[in-house]
């Protein structure tokens, strides 16, 4: 005996309840009062790094020149375990300039991520009290364009941007 099924695979109507609205967390972000110090803090820090990375850079180079200035004097055997030192040296210049970019950026998420946490939990609050079904960002990282164009009344219902940012007390 065969049993029957029968699915409705009728969609339906994907404009009833669905609501799309868009936000500019980076344009929330920059306005943040917050973000003066956190700017300040990543400029020190970056500040510092580049110091420290300029002192590694100086002494390797007064290394080379030493190299250079006596390398027509010594042997062979000589001169291939200070290319090898140099090298060496040149080697931890590179890794102590990734392990500054790695810094930084971990450095930056620190600071940043709490603020954006903020901005996420706002835009959620904001989201549900609107019963938006999706929140899509208006820009990309690199500051891109992903909206396009939005008419100005759809702009005056569903962009949330100043909404999210009453809801973080910007303008109290």
């Amino acid at each position: 005996m065969m049993t029957g099924f029968t699915f409705n695979t009728q969609a339906q109507s994907s404009d009833a309840g669905v609501k799309i609205g868009y936000v500019n967390p980076q344009s929330i972000l920059a306005s943040m009062p917050e973000m003066k110090a956190v700017q300040q803090r990543i400029q020190n820090f970056t500040a510092k790094k580049q110091q420290e990375l300029s002192q590694k850079e100086a002494t390797f180079q007064q290394e080379v020149m030493a190299y250079q200035q006596k390398a027509g004097v010594i042997s062979a055997d000589a001169k291939q375990k200070e290319e090898e030192r140099l090298g060496q040296l040149q080697n931890e210049l590179l890794q102590a300039q990734q392990t500054a970019e790695s810094e930084l950026q971990q450095r930056r998420n620190e600071l940043v991520g709490p603020l954006l946490q903020q901005i996420g939990n706002a835009i959620d609050k904001v989201s549900k009290e609107m019963g938006l079904s999706y929140v899509l960002n208006t820009t990309t990282s690199s500051g891109d364009m992903i909206i396009l164009y939005a008419s100005p009344d759809y702009q005056a219902k569903y962009d949330i941007t100043q909404k999210v940012m009453e809801e973080l007390g910007m303008f109290n």
